[in-house]
């Protein structure tokens, strides 16, 4: 049975309790497999990246033949920290919704990219109107190797001094897994949402002397994006926020208990970089 994700940001957690661990966050638009229905209030769920919690049933739309048409149909993303959704293409209209981003909506009419407004369409039913430039169509093969890497680095810079939030994944606060793997969800390609290197996913092991920009960068219970010249983005805990930091120790930025303590290093290209 599939649902789709009916509320701006939803939580999963590790129990069916509000009071139990957050583990992930689900976005507006995502779709989820129901793998349990728990009792009237709860459900144990399946995410796109294979992973599992559980939340209230209130914040989905569960419907396995609605849920299947939106999955192939709805295929735009929300790159806007917070997106308003609109009855009419001008900024006095009655707001529907907000989103933040990383949502997912289907585009009703593709629009030239000189028009301010797009028509969208929620998981709702509802149609309604959003700028048009806060809206991506995510295909990762529609680029070259190159500009993917620049645009997966941009898009993780894009969160920078957002809060650290355990489990979280939004605009709102997020975690160093839910950093990396939005980063890469918004440029079309879903990655383990956990720091380590999972079989079945794209990201694969390569060596820290092939590590280019764009290739992930894994600690104990840590995870970080490269961005060249020996830098890396991350959200820290101990930092309490997306921030910039150095491999190298003679950087004003460096951090010796990361620098020092990499386990492994991954790569979207590994089967170029590995000889």
């Amino acid at each position: 049975m599939k649902a789709i994700v009916n509320d701006m940001i939803v939580n999963l957690h590790g129990k069916p309790d509000t009071t139990s661990e957050l583990v992930d966050e689900i976005l507006y638009g995502m779709t989820v497999n129901i793998l349990e229905f728990c009792d009237e209030l709860w459900v144990r769920v399946q995410t796109a990246y294979r992973y599992e919690g559980y939340c209230l049933k209130e914040k989905l739309i569960i419907d396995d033949a609605k849920a299947s048409q939106w999955q192939g149909e709805a295929n735009n993303v929300i790159i806007q920290n917070f997106a308003d959704i609109l009855v009419g293409p001008k900024i006095q209209s009655t707001k529907i919704a907000t989103l933040v981003k990383g949502s997912v909506v289907i585009v009703v009419e593709e629009n030239d990219l000189n028009q301010e407004w797009s028509k969208v369409k929620l998981a709702s039913g509802d149609v309604g109107y959003t700028r048009s430039y806060w809206i991506q169509h995510a295909i990762a093969d529609t680029v070259s190797e190159e500009e993917f890497r620049e645009n997966v680095v941009q898009t993780a810079l894009s969160y920078l001094t957002t809060p650290y939030r355990w489990g979280g994944k939004s605009p709102l606060g997020i975690d160093c897994s839910g950093l990396c793997s939005m980063a890469y969800m918004l440029n079309g390609v879903l990655i383990y949402r956990d720091a380590k290197i999972v079989d079945g996913f794209p990201i694969k092991q390569i060596t820290l002397e092939q590590i280019q920009k764009g290739d992930l960068l894994y600690f104990p219970g840590h995870i970080a994006m490269y961005m060249g010249d020996d830098l890396y983005v991350h959200s820290s805990l101990g930092g309490n926020e997306v921030s910039v930091n150095s491999l190298n120790e003679k950087h004003p930025h460096y951090r010796k208990d990361l620098a020092t303590t990499i386990t492994a290093v991954g790569s979207l290209f590994a089967k170029e970089l590995v000889h």
